[in-house]
């Protein structure tokens, strides 16, 4: 990749000030496959700088120009959405044909969604019918820091950087050093669609150097995270004395209600929903709570549809899930099955180790613990692999109960034929989202949760509105 190595510093590529060489793995090999550059304080330092300097003008350019911007980065991200695919089947291991059609194409749709917002949003207005000589005005937040993950790496970095462009605010966006050949690609893609000087850059590192720079800093105006709550929690603090805004969207550990009149077919959608992406999004439905005159016949369902699902290197075409992202994280999804099978869930398919043929790479077995309890550590914790426990239940209440008896709060899902019953238990989940019946929500949503899920929602006008201070004024004179 021809700008591995650096950094997209005031609208130019530019070497490290103080750069070490990093290795990302392809997960389905175990090998490197590319080498990039991790920065210091100097970098992060520099871009904050550029930022600053360009937030003078671009705060003030107009909505048309942004949606300029924007809907040329549209038809670059467009004509090179393949090479994107590429890029993140081999840093992240998703297997090819969903790297393209799904992981690169959900950044399409995001620009597409904030387009549209953008086009329809006020940034003036009264605030009530009369009040002719009040404003109020949605103002750019300022400079921002953009830290975001590896195992949606497209959806993330276009829900925070597209949102914060048309805002008119400007940004240092440091992607996961896990998976970052598909950033530097979406920065070829800005620089390319023409991105004034300063408004976007982007600098890699981890998280103990660049990323506690940006969320430290003076100079940033606001964090915009997505990651793990663990690291949610050290930003808030690193950010805490700066009293800038934090914007969250955390882990998630999210139930799965199957009623006994769930259509046929809720069982296996809830189990390949759960393994989606190796089970590595944090708004899998890992925990499936079925009624209890179903729970049997759904076990075994689940126990049949986990042992069909293939597994394979991610560059293969076909439907299959890969590998997860890297070691430690291989390694710890065996720790939490070894812990299930301690506590004495109930292994119905799956368990330690490789799937059966493959000795390289960071492969799981598609895993599905029975007769679990909600205190059991593969119910509490977010494994972020496929691995499914289930439980049942024997009342409405009961699984409201169970579905809320986490300390996370991002997506439920619920399945039932029962109209009423559907709608009342959906308003009683502590959660950001809720699916039913495997009816996703259309865009542009919010995307975000509730407690330790995070705060802030991405997308669609909520996620504009993340990016923007509300300034009230009054002896507002009309027409001037």
């Amino acid at each position: 990749m021809q700008h591995a190595r650096q950094f997209f510093i005031d609208g130019k590529w530019t070497d490290p000030i103080d750069g070490t060489d990093f290795p990302v793995i392809d997960p389905s090999t175990e090998e490197v496959c590319e080498t990039i550059s991790l920065g210091g304080k100097a970098d992060a330092e520099a871009a904050i700088a550029a930022a600053r300097k360009a937030f003078a003008s671009w705060s003030w350019s107009s909505k048309a120009e942004r949606l300029d911007l924007l809907k040329s980065i549209r038809e670059v991200y467009a004509r090179r959405n393949e090479e994107m695919g590429h890029a993140i089947s081999m840093e992240m291991g998703a297997p090819l044909d969903m790297a393209i059609s799904s992981q690169a194409a959900s950044g399409i749709e995001h620009i597409d969604d904030f387009i549209r917002t953008l086009e329809d949003f006020e940034f003036e207005g009264r605030k009530n019918p009369g009040t002719e000589e009040d404003r109020i005005l949605h103002e750019p937040i300022g400079v921002c820091g953009l830290i975001t993950p590896w195992n949606w790496p497209m959806n993330q970095v276009t829900l925070k950087v597209i949102p914060a462009i048309a805002a008119g605010c400007t940004m240092i966006l440091k992607p996961s050093e896990q998976a970052p050949l598909s950033s530097i690609l979406f920065t070829e893609f800005l620089a390319e669609a023409g991105v004034p000087a300063g408004v976007y850059n982007m600098v890699n590192g981890d998280g103990a150097g660049v990323g506690t720079v940006l969320s430290g800093h003076p100079d940033i105006d606001m964090v915009s995270f997505t990651g793990s709550t663990r690291a949610g929690i050290a930003i808030s603090r690193n950010a805490a004395d700066t009293i800038k805004r934090v914007a969250l969207e955390l882990g998630g550990k999210g139930a799965n209600i199957v009623f006994a009149d769930a259509d046929e077919k809720a069982v296996k959608r809830g189990v390949l929903h759960c393994f989606n992406n190796t089970g590595q999004s944090c708004n899998a439905p890992t925990r499936m709570l079925v009624e209890r005159s179903r729970y049997d016949q759904a076990v075994e369902e689940a126990r049949e549809t986990a042992e069909k699902v293939a597994v394979d290197i991610a560059s293969k075409n076909g439907r299959h899930i890969g590998p997860v992202v890297n070691e430690i994280q291989f390694n710890k999804i065996q720790g939490l099955i070894e812990a299930g099978i301690k506590e004495g869930a109930r292994l119905v398919a799956g368990g330690i180790g490789r799937p059966e043929g493959i000795n390289r790479g960071y492969f799981v077995r598609p895993t599905v613990f029975a007769d679990c309890n909600n205190q059991m550590t593969v119910m509490r914790e977010e494994i972020f692999g496929p691995v499914l426990s289930m439980m049942p239940f024997d009342s409405e209440e009961e699984a409201i109960a169970i579905a809320n008896d986490t300390p996370y709060g991002l997506t439920n899902y619920i399945q039932t034929q029962d109209g009423a019953k559907a709608n009342r238990v959906a308003r009683r989940m502590r959660t950001g989202m809720v699916d039913i019946n495997g009816k996703f929500r259309s865009g542009p949503a919010p995307f975000g949760g509730y407690k330790m899920s995070g705060n802030g929602r991405e997308g669609g006008k909520w996620g504009l509105e993340d990016f923007l201070e509300v300034k009230a004024v009054g002896g507002w004179f009309p027409g001037a």
